[in-house]
């Protein structure tokens, strides 16, 4: 049973031109739902997430001094709030039987919810990444998320945006991960479980099924070349391909991130120093690259 509420009707109105000028006729009836969900997140970054930490965790977080260190919280809090609400929606998805009919241009009202609640939520991150500029690449990620799911209004890919938006899944462990650092835990044993956990899951869902995913993903594009605009093609294939190269990065740094909480002395994985040939010119080292960031420490 859905809930109308009276700023609905105006929130379509402000909708439709846009929908209109951007092709996606299925945004205006969710378009609210985008707005709840983006207000919804932003409230617990600004004020839920500060005001419940302050009590329920007054050591933890009354130890953080800097805005940046205190923002990371909050952030990780409004992460983890977003996938206990998302990932239901997309698992929900997963049997359409219409978007199974047809994986390109199919539509299913579950995931106009879905992709609603997911496109306020990256409305909120790359606006959050824009005002506390961190990291360019949670700025892209954030960015090319909202893009290419705002696109599945049109509706186009309604099939894969709720798959790939199981890649969420690991965001769960890796939150967990960042808390028990903030909170005392670094070192522990709950911390190197849930470590194993989160490696396990990161590679699962978005190294091996993200990389399946992507070649069905392109395989269908493929097909669907002559029906599809250049743009369309353009932006969605190489949006993927960003996003994937991403979730590499991302988890050799984690690896590494992992390894240091429990071996201080760990460095970052690099290619071997070729043995010098005796009948040759010796090969010279590759230079030693920085220490990767640590990207489950922020």
């Amino acid at each position: 049973m859905s809930v109308h509420l009276p700023t609905d009707a105006p929130l379509r109105a402000i909708a439709r031109p846009i929908a209109n000028l951007l092709s996606i006729p299925h945004l205006v009836d969710h378009f609210p739902l985008l707005v709840y969900a983006f207000i919804l997140f932003t409230a617990v970054h600004l004020v839920i997430s500060p005001f419940l930490s302050a009590r329920l965790l007054p050591q933890s977080y009354g130890k953080l001094r800097s805005r940046r260190s205190i923002n990371q919280w909050n952030i990780q809090v409004v992460s983890l709030f977003h996938v206990f609400i998302v990932l239901p929606l997309a698992f929900a998805s997963l049997d359409s039987d219409t978007l199974k009919a047809d994986k390109l241009w199919g539509w299913d009202d579950k995931v106009g919810r879905t992709v609603a609640v997911a496109c306020g939520y990256f409305l909120w991150d790359t606006l959050d990444a824009i005002i506390n500029f961190d990291d360019f690449g949670f700025l892209v990620h954030g960015a090319s998320c909202m893009t290419l799911y705002l696109m599945t209004f049109r509706p186009f890919l309604g099939y894969y945006a709720p798959r790939f938006l199981t890649w969420e899944l690991s965001t769960i462990f890796l939150n967990i991960h960042r808390f028990l650092d903030k909170t005392g835990h670094t070192g522990s044993f709950a911390q190197w479980l849930n470590g194993v956990v989160l490696l396990s899951t990161f590679f699962s869902v978005r190294i091996v099924y993200g990389w399946y995913l992507t070649i069905d993903f392109m395989y269908a594009l493929y097909n669907a070349r002559h029906e599809i605009p250049t743009v369309y093609l353009l932006s969605f294939a190489v949006g993927n391909i960003v996003l994937n190269a991403l979730n590499a990065t991302w988890f050799y740094k984690m690896i590494f991130a992992v390894r240091k909480r429990f071996d201080p002395e760990a460095k970052p994985l690099v290619a071997p120093t070729p043995a010098p040939s005796t009948d040759a010119t010796p090969v010279a080292a590759p230079e030693g690259t920085t220490a990767a960031n640590d990207a489950a420490a922020h």
